[in-house]
């Protein structure tokens, strides 16, 4: 069995240093304006120091950098890939230790109990948070592990020490940053930190959502490095409108939404780790009966996602009749890849604007349909299933709404009118359905790999409605094994009878109706069992 490579293992150690106190021009825009909890007096006190401890660490310190920055990858914390370490030579640090990182243009220290430890490593990407808790003077609980480099944290939590200095929504906001910084892979040298899970019996990360300015200004100070490039320089921009004077409500309603919608979605690497081809065989063959050229197809597409890491240049557009199973294929895709999904149906679709948003210089301006599955499901890398791409028509002449579509399938980035920024489409795996390719426009064929799949024969159909559609009806209504049996020559009437249906839909109404007629059998007549032979079925279904 094929196995993914590990990503999680510890890197080099870098050269390079930062102290707490560099901070690039640019981000500097939109701070909280928090006190900067320099007097080191009470420093101490929030960590419980007594007076003469105080007296002593209030003298002049010379400002040094104490630690080497350390790039690694792991997506959890735990000793082996702590978030810092701490020098504890004198074993004076214990499991659970509280206290607070001593303040900017200091040594780059922890303050605990009257005593300090200077900081040895941290993690690339938690080197702007580090800074951001000792900024503003944030008490913290530090859970780590003596390790021959030293006390290895693998998780820090807000703690209230009643002096009213906390973090936006108190420590479910650490958590959220911590998660985020986690899953983010670690930046080159010349630039800072980025995030992902962590998890806290108190406060879930998961559930944590910015939309106040105050917790989305927090998140840019402490996390902007799990943001690309280009969205956190537009995150400030749109933060500065949020909080100008200057501009009309309106204009500042829109830049605070968008800033909702941006930071809430949880930008990752496009890097796709090793997948079990024959785990994927197994789960199309759960999901699907017969098809083999399509899951020769998929199990291609996983083979090339392993050798090159990267999802392929094309998506797949499935062509077939309604019912053959298009959007079962594109579910179990997104189960393979270990992906959410998202879908759009273009049917309902008669307007590009639909698609790419609207302009803010208008009242009733909203982001379009793509942002909005981007922010559904709530990370850059996704499944995007577009159901009947045929179906999309234009109130005009126009031409087809649909050909909106093909910067996002160009892999290039997508730009919505709203959000007026692009994003970032590296990660999306784009899948397709449609009756009917000739209604398709050239350009947007040729971004799919397409796959014809043709209707059912008759003894497809009788396996399908025996092996799936039957016991799927059977476990949703409850009844147990041999309450409801059909035998091969019922089946078969049940295919008769929709022979000229295409698909498999209509069996699975059959199989809901069977179904009924024998649970009102068993609880009205008091039998245990209905069988149903080929005369039974065209009695119910006639």
């Amino acid at each position: 069995m094929q196995t993914a490579p590990t990503r999680l293992k510890r890197t080099e150690m870098a050269t390079k240093v930062f102290s707490f106190e560099e901070e690039p021009a640019e981000e500097k825009a939109g701070s909280t304006g928090r006190t900067q909890g320099s007097d080191v007096s009470a420093e101490k006190q929030e960590a419980g120091v007594d007076a003469a401890a105080a007296d002593r660490a209030a003298e002049p310190l010379p400002e040094v950098c104490t630690y080497t920055v350390l790039r690694q990858d792991a997506e959890e914390a735990d000793p082996a890939h702590p978030l810092l370490i701490l020098d504890n030579a004198d074993g004076k640090l214990k499991h659970h230790t509280d206290g607070l990182f001593a303040a900017p243009g200091r040594r780059t220290q922890f303050c605990f109990r009257g005593m300090r430890a200077d900081i040895r490593q941290v993690d690339q990407r938690f080197v702007e948070l580090l800074r951001w808790l000792a900024t503003n003077g944030i008490s913290v609980r530090l859970s780590g592990q003596d390790t021959p480099d030293g006390y290895a944290v693998y998780k820090i939590c807000e703690i209230d020490t009643g002096s009213g200095t906390k973090l936006s929504a108190e420590d479910g906001f650490l958590q959220y940053v911590i998660s985020r910084l986690l899953e983010t892979k670690a930046p080159e040298l010349s630039s800072q930190g980025a995030g992902a899970p962590e998890e806290d019996e108190e406060a879930d990360s998961d559930e944590m959502k910015l939309t106040s300015l105050q917790s989305m200004t927090d998140f840019l100070d402490c996390a902007r490095s799990a943001l690309p490039a280009n969205i956190r320089k537009w995150a400030r921009r749109n933060l500065a409108i949020a909080k100008s004077s200057d501009v009309s409500q309106e204009e500042k309603r829109h830049a605070q939404h968008a800033l909702s919608l941006m930071l809430n979605i949880r930008w990752k690497d496009s890097y796709f780790g090793a997948i079990d081809p024959d785990r994927a065989r197994r789960i199309l063959d759960e999901e699907l009966y017969g098809m083999e050229k399509v899951k020769q197809r998929i199990i291609e597409t996983i083979i090339q996602i392993n050798r090159t890491h990267t999802l392929p240049a094309y998506g797949l557009l499935l062509v077939g009749p309604a019912g053959t199973g298009k959007s079962q294929i594109a579910y179990a895709v997104a189960r393979i890849l270990g992906l959410p999904w998202t879908s759009l149906d273009m049917s309902s679709i008669h307007d590009p604007e639909q698609l790419t948003g609207s302009s803010r210089v208008y009242s009733n301006a909203k982001p379009g349909s793509i942002m909005e599955a981007f922010s559904l499901a709530g990370e850059s890398n996704l499944v995007f299933i577009i159901n009947e791409l045929d179906k999309a028509d234009s109130k005009d002449s126009t031409g087809s709404p649909a050909d909106a579509l093909l910067t996002l399938l160009d892999n290039l980035g997508f730009t919505d009118n709203y959000m007026e920024c692009t994003i970032p489409t590296a990660g999306v795996y784009p899948i397709a359905t449609a009756n009917d390719k000739s209604r398709i426009s050239e350009p947007l064929l040729t971004r799919f790999a397409v796959i014809d799949i043709p209707d059912y024969t008759p003894e497809e159909k009788k396996q399908i409605f025996l092996r799936y559609s039957l016991p799927r009806v059977l476990r949703r209504m409850g009844l147990r094994d041999g309450e409801c049996v059909v035998t091969e020559e019922a089946a078969q009437a049940v295919v008769e009878e929709y022979r000229d249906m295409p698909g498999v839909r209509d069996l699975e109404q059959a199989a809901e109706h069977l179904a009924a007629n024998a649970l009102y059998q068993i609880e009205t007549a008091s039998v245990r069992s209905v069988v149903f032979d080929r005369d039974a079925v065209q009695r119910v279904l006639g």
